[in-house]
């Protein structure tokens, strides 16, 4: 093996949250949810990664994460429920290349893929390190909530981390804005910086934190 090969980052994609409740027509649906879990599929078809994983919210009773009357901000409505259609991953999804699933937020609030775990009981951080993985992409829904949070998570346990925002949809500007502002500053480089660039998979440029 050269030096090269020796020191080569290994990458891995993490995708966030991509499931029919997240979608539209979901019970908390994103605007642009579908068009992201149809990009995120083309996207993969040339995606060169060492890893795959995905994560998902898999909610039996969360407590006070569901309200009738949401704020929308600590609570919302009834979602991803499991036994539900809207659990799932979005038909659009081409899964193939995942290798591992992680589920959050059984019995509380979730919103990190780093506090899910695997059908084998691992966590996401063990999986990644287990892996040799040095670096992540992130994609999927919401870029201001499940997003946000597992790539503040990555971040913090030392892997070089990068949103890749046309691969991504988020709930309002506002929190969005708010949520950039708050990944670019715990290091998460962030790519194809304007969001409501077409979903297609194709190049997107870093623009790194600022």
């Amino acid at each position: 093996m050269s030096d090269t090969e020796s020191i080569r980052a290994r990458r891995a994609l993490l995708v966030v949250d991509v499931q029919n409740d997240f979608c539209e027509g979901g019970a908390l649906a994103v605007q642009g949810g579908s068009a992201v879990a149809a990009a995120i599929s083309r996207f993969l078809d040339t995606a060169d990664y060492d890893a795959v994983a995905a994560t998902i919210d898999h909610h039996v009773d969360p407590g006070h994460h569901f309200a009738d009357e949401p704020d929308f901000v600590d609570t919302w409505p009834v979602h991803c429920k499991v036994g539900t259609p809207g659990v799932e991953f979005h038909p659009d999804l081409d899964t193939s290349r995942i290798a591992t699933v992680f589920s959050k937020g059984e019995f509380s609030a979730a919103y990190s893929g780093f506090e899910g775990s695997n059908p084998e009981g691992w966590g996401l951080e063990k999986w990644l390190h287990d892996a040799g993985i040095t670096d992540v992409d992130i994609v999927g829904i919401a870029t201001d909530h499940c997003v946000r949070a597992t790539a503040l998570d990555a971040a913090k346990a030392g892997f070089t981390t990068r949103v890749l925002l046309p691969l991504t949809a988020g709930v309002s500007p506002t929190t969005v804005e708010s949520a950039l502002t708050e990944m670019r500053a715990a290091g998460v480089h962030l790519q194809g910086r304007d969001r409501d660039a077409s979903c297609d998979g194709g190049a997107i440029s870093d623009v790194g934190p600022e």
